[in-house]
This record gives C-alpha cells, sequence and structure tokens, in this order.
C-alpha cells in the first residue's frame, strides 16, 4: 500500500478525514438545533483539526544532492551525539525535532532511499520534548539506506497528545527526497539520526520544515 493511498494526495492527510468529519457533523448538528455556543466550539474545533491534518506540498531541494532536509515540521530542541545500536550499529549525529499542535505533522524522508528496515516500539506518552522520551516512549523507526550506500535513521515519537503514529511505507519501498512516509497525531517529535561525517547545519532552536529546511549536508 503507497504512502498517497494512506496520507492521501489532497491538502489535509487521510488520517484526518474522520476527525473532521465528525467535528463538522456535529457542527451541523448543533446549528440546527439552535445551540450557538456548542456549534461555536464545535467549528472552532473543526477548524483546529483541518490546520493539524493540512498536507501542503514542499520545495524540496532537490537539484542540491548534498542537502539532508528536515523530516519534520517544527523545532529544533536536540542536537547531539549517541550511540545507535538496533539499527545502524554505529556512532551518529542525532537532530531532535519537536511538532506542537500548530505544525504540519505529515513527516517526509531527509534523503533519497530505499527502507530497509521499520520497526515498532510500543512504550509510553510523555511530552516528547523531554530528553528521554526517545528512550521510553512509543515510537517507530524507519532506516533508510542511499542510493550511494550512507544510511540513516528516522524515529517518529508519540507524545503527551499524540495515541497514534501512522507509518505509510514498508520495507522494501523507494523514496525521493521530500516523499511522505507517514505522520503523528496530535504533537510529537522526530529525531534524525545521521553518520558522523555529515555536516550539521541545524541549530538548536531553529524552526524547521519538513523536506524542505536543509538540516545537514553530505561531506
Amino acid at each position: 500500500m503507497s504512502a498517497s493511498h494512506i496520507l492521501g494526495r489532497g491538502p489535509v492527510a487521510k488520517p484526518g478525514y474522520l476527525f473532521i468529519a465528525v467535528a463538522a457533523g456535529l457542527t451541523l448538528i448543533f446549528w440546527l438545533l439552535h445551540w450557538g455556543l456548542l456549534a461555536t466550539v464545535a467549528l472552532v474545533v473543526t477548524a483546529l483539526l483541518l490546520n493539524f491534518f493540512r498536507n501542503p506540498e514542499r520545495d524540496v531541494p532537490l537539484s542540491d544532492l548534498a542537502a539532508i532536509v528536515s523530516p519534520a515540521d517544527g523545532k529544533v530542541v536536540l542536537i547531539d551525539e549517541v550511540q545507535e545500536p538496533e539499527l545502524l550499529g554505529a556512532p551518529a549525529r542525532r537532530i531532535a525535532i519537536f511538532m506542537n499542535i500548530f505544525d504540519v505533522h505529515v513527516n517526509r524522508a531527509p534523503v533519497a532511499g530505499r527502507v530497509v528496515a521499520s520497526r515498532h516500539r510500543p512504550g509510553k506518552f510523555l511530552a516528547a520534548y523531554k530528553q528521554d522520551a526517545d528512550q521510553v516512549n512509543e515510537q517507530q523507526a524507519i532506516l533508510w539506506e542511499t542510493p550511494a550506500g550512507p544510511r540513516v535513521l528516522t524515529v517518529q515519537i508519540a507524545g503527551l497528545l499524540a495515541r497514534r503514529i501512522v507509518p505509510a511505507v514498508t520495507e522494501g519501498d523507494v523514496l525521493p527526497k521530500g516523499g511522505r512516509f507517514g505522520m503523528i497525531c496530535f504533537g510529537s517529535r522526530v529525531d534524525l539520526y545521521l553518520p558522523q561525517d555529515c555536516a550539521i547545519i541545524a541549530k538548536v532552536g531553529d524552526r524547521v520544515r519538513a523536506g524542505e529546511s536543509i538540516v545537514a549536508r553530505w561531506s
């Protein structure tokens, strides 16, 4: 099943259809019953859901072959060096990006490559901006192999409100840089693990956009 089938191709991501339909339906019912306050609340909720599940196009820097783009919209909250023993099996440079409820939550491939592993791990739902969230929270890890050989890792981490990770790729899928690979519902975090010889461009505190903002470069 393709990413476009799971996430849709329109301006609103497919996982949001049911939420939006329910909120819009309640708005109509409350309006017909002349329950003005409830109709207003339901209308505001509908607008917030439409904003949350937006699925915009992005200007991906495809011609810049050295560019590694952000896998998520949000704020860079951590840049460090770690040992990643499970999928990369090597030291790595990590960029952690926190998404609040107002950010786009559709995630995009940081590099062009093939999915060589996809692992789901159940866990807790602590606030995703906490440093130890990557150790205890529910998450979906995807290992990407680039055409030139090096591998990178993205880890979607559920948060305090995010109770649903929606993967849209499986092992063997090939995506272009900036291709949609999934989303997380209602606030969360995505960690990007890169080889140590990559040059990190992003800085803690930067606001980045999935598929568009260059966060690192191949050396």
